[in-house]
Parts: structure tokens; sequence; C-alpha cells
């Protein structure tokens, strides 16, 4: 979806009187939507999911961009304090059942977000992993809202070379071999054979934290 695009879309779905939102895990990759979303309308809230296990290098970045971008920038959590977040052996759930603990500390708050918003504005793209490879543009979601997907046939090449014409800042973990970058106990280097998203949950057969597979309406 092109700039222009996007920007109609935004203008209709507000022509109807659509409460919209969006995510970021401010990564590198994922300030190409933020950017096109500032310019068109920056008073469209951007929700940082922040679980607690987070890179402080991605806490400040975040701060970087939000004030680099002029948009709002606002910290959602789960409302289950971090030392109840144990398995039945007492260890951290990200330990023990990650699952869990992503439900937890993501979906959970996510979903209490879409109880109070109509549209998500999603980056997701195709070439990240299969699941998101199958997602539309448009997708019903939980609570009577809709996954708006704006750079789903955006690719990784597109993604740099926006980053490189509009000379957009870089998370500093990028230049230290990180590519995918999440919770710090569930987050590694890639190695040159990896997927983008197999530096996360390393070893775990997990590539997904369940927002892109329980938040969507079948």
């Amino acid at each position: 979806m092109t700039f222009q695009e996007l920007e109609t879309k935004i203008k209709e779905y507000k022509a109807d009187g659509k409460k919209l939102f969006t995510t970021s895990s401010f990564q590198t990759h994922s300030l190409v939507m933020l950017h096109m979303l500032s310019r068109i309308d920056n008073s469209i809230p951007v929700y940082f999911i922040n679980t607690g296990y987070l890179f402080p290098d991605t806490i400040a970045f975040k701060d970087q961009v939000a004030k680099e971008f002029g948009i709002k920038v606002l910290d959602v959590k789960s409302s289950m304090p971090r030392n109840m977040q144990v398995g039945n052996d007492g260890k951290l759930l990200f330990t023990s059942d990650p699952d869990y603990c992503c439900y937890i500390n993501k979906t959970q708050p996510t979903d209490a977000l879409l109880q109070e918003h109509d549209i998500w504005i999603n980056g997701v793209r195709a070439d990240q992993s299969a699941v998101r490879a199958a997602m539309k543009v448009e997708q019903p979601a939980p609570h009577n809202t809709f996954r708006f997907h704006p750079m789903l046939d955006w690719n990784a090449k597109m993604i740099f070379q926006y980053i490189r014409e509009h000379n957009l800042p870089r998370h500093p973990m990028d230049a230290k071999g990180y590519m995918s970058i999440g919770c710090e106990p569930c987050t590694r280097k890639m190695d040159p054979e990896m997927q983008e998203r197999e530096a996360r949950w390393f070893g775990m057969k997990k590539t997904e934290c369940g927002l892109h597979t329980d938040l969507i309406s079948k």
C-alpha cells in the first residue's frame, strides 16, 4: 500500500467515525508505518506494549522516535505484577511457559485496547512469516473491530529503501546483529541462515507472541 492509499484509507475510516489506534515495537523496520502515519495524522495514538522485559535500548529509542516524529505514544502493560507471573515450579513464565507469558504481557493488554477502538492499524508484513503471509489487508478482530495491515505487501528491501530516503533513525541494536528485537530473555542475534523471526524464542518452536494468532476473528 502506498502513502497515498494509506492516507485515503485513514480518511475513510475517520469519515465513518471509526476510532483508530496503532501499536509499535519500535524496531527499525516498524518505523516506516509510524513515519507515514505521523505525516497523515499524528493524533492517532501509538501504543507501546511494555512487557517489563524489554531492552533499555528499545525504551530509549521509543522516546527518541516519539519526539522526532511528533507522535503520541502511550505505554500499555499487564495488570498482573511480575512477582505473580510464575509457574508451578516458581520460575518466571518466560522460562517455563513463554506462550502464557506473551498472553499475559502482550495479548491481554492489546485485547483491552480493541474493546475501546474500532480499527487496529498493524504493521505486519507477509514476508515475515507463514502466519503473516496468510493475512489480508483488512481482517475482523475481536469485539467487532478490524485489523488493518497497510504494510502487508511491503518487503524488507522496500522498508530499508524508505528508511534511507527519509533518513529515519535506526534502533541502536541493529548494529550489534539484532534484526527482530523483542523481550530481552527471548531475543538473540541472528545467524546468517535464519529468517527474521527465528531469532525470537530461539529453540522453542515459536515465532509468534499471540497478537497475530489470538487476536484475529476466524
